[in-house]
């Protein structure tokens, strides 16, 4: 339970000034609300998401918000609503954070589209933060003796591909293309290959594109040059709209094409002749569900997937961030404390 100096812990955490600049600062905790848990955060990876946030690529919808959505951490303390978790557990921290729970896509299972839904690390304080504070029911709970370096990426790289090759409708023993191969695409890729797909992969830059052969992928190329087969389905990582009629262009007829980030440039004009006709769709991801949560963290351990990891102290966010701006890494980056 939440002891009556718990409001006054201070910790230290990474915060957002101003466009594309992070500050280390001490900030005191906030007191929890009763359905939250305090956890001393152990790892939190970093994703191109918290890249958009400190850039401004999306509004500010906090002044000096922490980043970080792919948290691992002990839970310290708990609220006094409370009922299924307990000080001492493994627990990790995702993108979605809240939603209404009334509307009509709470109601119908897609919670993710909740119009009043909040996101950790742009509407409320984040991981990159010795200490974070998660709602309990959104939080999901993890083995005690997970590694959390190698899970931080499973909360939010691998749920969103986890989402996206669901909506890729690909079938059995399918082509799966790949547009950008960072830490959500290699992830993915292990689990299409796992379930019998065949992945080509697009890409730019060296460490990205042997990170591909890596993961399995049976081709490797320019995502600007169209693959040598046809593709059954596609999935566009890179925020780089211009991809997305090359990806149409490359996907056989009856095939789809799933937008998997948050932000993406300007997509150029298409033609419906081109890009669309022959019943190809183009589909979006927006966030995730806690379902989809729990069953690909469900998925992974079963398939034993893991991320290939780079990690950076705590002290070195913004290094990191520095290093995915740049392509300067590939994998997934993650922030570990000391």
């Amino acid at each position: 339970m939440l002891g009556a100096d718990d409001g006054a812990r201070r910790g230290k955490v990474w915060v957002t000034p101003g466009p594309g600049s992070l500050e280390l600062t001490t900030r005191t905790v906030p007191a929890l609300l009763p359905d939250e848990v305090l956890m001393a955060v152990l790892a939190c990876g970093v994703c191109r998401t918290d890249l958009h946030v400190v850039d401004r690529d999306l509004p500010a919808h906090r002044p000096d918000v922490v980043p970080g959505h792919q948290a691992v951490g002990r839970v310290t303390a708990v609220g006094n609503a409370v009922r299924h978790l307990a000080v001492g557990d493994m627990v990790g921290s995702a993108w979605l954070r809240r939603t209404c729970g009334a509307c009509r896509w709470c109601r119908g299972g897609r919670e993710n589209l909740c119009p009043i839904s909040t996101y950790t690390g742009w509407d409320a304080d984040g991981g990159y933060a010795e200490l974070a504070v998660v709602p309990e029911l959104f939080a999901y709970l993890l083995p005690t003796d997970c590694d959390p370096a190698t899970t931080a990426p499973l909360l939010c790289a691998g749920i969103i591909g986890y989402r996206a090759l669901t909506r890729a409708n690909l079938p059995p023993g399918g082509r799966l293309g790949i547009y950008g191969f960072g830490s959500s695409a290699h992830l993915t890729a292990q689990l299409a290959i796992a379930q019998g797909a065949e992945v080509l992969a697009m890409t730019r830059g060296g460490p990205s594109r042997d990170m591909a052969r890596r993961s399995g992928a049976t081709y490797v190329g320019d995502p600007r040059t169209r693959p040598p087969t046809p593709l059954d389905s596609a999935i566009v990582f890179a925020p780089a709209g211009e991809l997305v009629p090359l990806a149409l262009e490359a996907t056989e007829r009856g095939g789809t094409v799933v937008l998997a980030g948050i932000h993406m440039s300007d997509i150029p004009p298409m033609t419906y002749a081109d890009h669309l006709f022959r019943e190809r769709d183009l589909r979006t991801v927006t966030a995730n569900t806690r379902a989809d949560g729990a069953a690909f963290l469900r998925l992974a351990s079963t398939l034993g997937l893991r991320p290939e990891v780079t990690a950076y102290a705590f002290e070195h966010a913004d290094d990191a961030l520095q290093d995915l701006r740049d392509g300067a890494v590939s994998g997934s980056l993650v922030l570990t404390m000391s």
